[in-house]
């Protein structure tokens, strides 16, 4: 693979988003990483902004209650996301002085996070030399060297070591390479539609070369959103953050009429600690 002409392309083309901009502080990448799992970025950008200003340290969100955190996480998805943020930073504040560990291992023993976020701190806060490795980058890697028209399976033992083989020596680029094969896989070898005349691998891409051949299964479809219960939690937690008082189950009946999926909803919900059944009704949790 051509790494200094992702470098390249990756100067050239890259977004303007807060967290690649120079002095943006290291718990602000931490949080935009909670914030982009499964999200898009145009969806984060808002959020992070006021999230960020709001509690501009650790220690501020650690002394939050949850129900403030997840009335902030608002629509962005995924709410469990956000108590893991909390834990995690009070995580931080506790044993860390505040401060943004630098070091995988010690990041990688915080709540919520995972091979790919503490890495992507320690390379985008940090500067440290270490492989990045999200859906996008793995596709890039499988089409452009290895010939395969997909990924596969997330592989830590195999995803990590691949991307180790390609990263420059030098740290700056290294870092623009772990960004540059990201922003390569969410904007031009995209899984359904690559643009592969804008591709600064184009000439040497094993899977081109090879006729872009398609995959077996094709490409995987979401699940759909609309009448499951991901939509249905999604509309208690709506009614719940805008709610300062208990919400009685009358008033969720307004929402999810059916007994049945209503309790199995709540059930859920209160497992993950995403709700709370007081005598008055349900509510955010608070400590």
């Amino acid at each position: 693979m051509d790494e200094a002409a992702v470098v390249r392309w990756y100067g050239e083309h890259r977004r303007d988003l807060p967290w690649r901009r120079p002095g943006f502080p290291a718990w602000g990448t931490l949080v935009s990483e909670f914030m982009l799992q499964q999200t898009q970025v145009a969806r984060v950008v808002p959020v992070l902004e006021a999230w960020l200003e709001r509690w501009p340290t650790p220690a501020d969100l650690a002394s939050a209650p949850p129900s403030e955190v997840l009335r902030a996480w608002g629509r962005l998805g995924y709410p469990r996301r956000a108590l893991a943020l909390h834990r995690c930073a009070r995580a931080i504040a506790e044993h860390h002085g505040n401060r943004v560990p630098e070091d995988v291992d010690d990041l990688l023993a915080l709540p919520g996070i995972g091979d790919y976020t503490a890495r992507a701190v320690a390379v985008f806060a940090y500067g440290h030399r270490h492989p990045v490795v999200d859906t996008n980058v793995r596709r890039v890697i499988a089409r452009a060297e290895l010939g395969r028209p997909d990924q596969g399976a997330p592989n830590a033992r195999r995803d990590l070591p691949a991307m180790t083989a390609l990263l420059p020596e030098d740290l700056a680029d290294a870092a623009a390479f772990n960004a540059g094969m990201m922003e390569l896989g969410a904007l031009v070898c995209t899984a359904r539609s690559p643009r592969c005349d804008e591709c600064p691998l184009r000439d040497t891409c094993a899977w081109r070369l090879a006729g872009s051949p398609a995959g077996e299964g094709g490409v995987r479809r979401q699940p759909r959103f609309a009448g499951s219960d991901r939509q249905r939690r999604g509309l208690v937690m709506a009614e719940l953050r805008g709610s300062d008082v208990p919400v009685t189950d009358a008033e969720l009946a307004a929402v999810l009429p059916d007994r049945v999926v209503r309790a199995r909803v709540l059930t859920g919900l209160a497992a993950d600690g995403l709700a709370v059944a007081t005598p008055a009704g349900w509510t955010l949790p608070t400590a």
